[in-house]
């Protein structure tokens, strides 16, 4: 039962890298087939001409997505990380509560959200700007959520011997707690990755200039039959990040699953 789920699970990914190392007419097959019978790299390479063709450079689309990436994840592991560890190890009046707004959080779609963060930066004079899209990235609930119920099974002895010592709330932090949950904040960083990554920001970046990669290449999808095999090879393109860390940090992501769903 289990190997066909994972044949489920795995048959988009195989079925999108084979589509996108088939000619043109093989797409259009019928019945269609999931291997190509006849390899090529000409969708990606049409991709290519296609996109320097652009009057922004494609270079410029990848800078675009880089920054938004690495600033947004950058932000939402240190505000994650510093929020959890004040909820997990520090009793205060209301805590409770806000750790109960954060799960609620859990369960909306950013889309539901997708109004409010646009008045917020409308008034924030943040709209076409990169900020538009990093700021809201460093609030996610899920990574406070993955944190928090991490830094729950740190032994607090081992924050009260530090105090002991002399150390200061920000000593502790860096220098004891952070490196004892890396397993919890690479996975924090692997989700923020992912989803800035792959994020269009369209609706509050509106300069071409601007724009991310994702931003690009689905407009290049949307070109109709005639671009059916550079769409395949945009597919491609944008799910090989994530993957590619997800692949190689996987068992930092199931120690941190394990981890926040068991208690003492």
């Amino acid at each position: 039962m289990l190997s066909i789920v994972a044949v489920a699970m795995v048959f988009p990914l195989v079925f999108s890298v084979c589509s996108a190392l088939k000619p043109l007419d093989e797409l259009f097959r019928f019945p269609p087939r999931v291997f190509p019978q006849h390899v090529t790299l000409d969708n990606f390479s049409d991709l290519m001409v296609t996109m320097s063709q652009s009057w922004v450079p494609f270079m410029r689309y990848l800078t675009n997505t880089v920054f938004i990436t690495l600033a947004g994840t950058f932000g939402h592991v240190v505000i994650a990380s510093m929020a959890a560890f004040v909820l997990a190890k520090y009793d205060f009046p209301g805590g409770r509560a806000f750790f109960d707004l954060v799960v609620t959080a859990l369960m909306f779609s950013g889309y539901v959200t997708g109004i409010p963060n646009y008045i917020i930066m409308s008034r924030l004079k943040m709209i076409d700007t990169y900020w538009a899209v990093i700021l809201p990235a460093f609030a996610a609930p899920v990574g406070l959520f993955l944190m928090k119920q991490f830094m729950e099974g740190l032994p607090t002895a081992l924050i009260e011997a530090a105090h002991l010592d002399g150390a200061g709330e920000f000593r502790i932090f860096w220098e004891i707690v952070m490196p004892n949950v890396k397993p919890a904040w690479l996975t924090i960083i692997i989700f923020s990755v992912q989803n800035l990554w792959n994020t269009n920001a369209a609706t509050v970046i509106y300069s071409e200039e601007k724009k991310t990669l994702v931003y690009a290449l689905q407009q290049i999808q949307a070109g109709g039959v005639a671009r059916a095999g550079q769409a395949a090879a945009v597919t491609v393109i944008i799910m090989l990040v994530p993957v590619t860390i997800f692949i190689l940090s996987q068992r930092q992501i199931l120690e941190t699953m394990a981890s926040s769903g068991l208690k003492d």
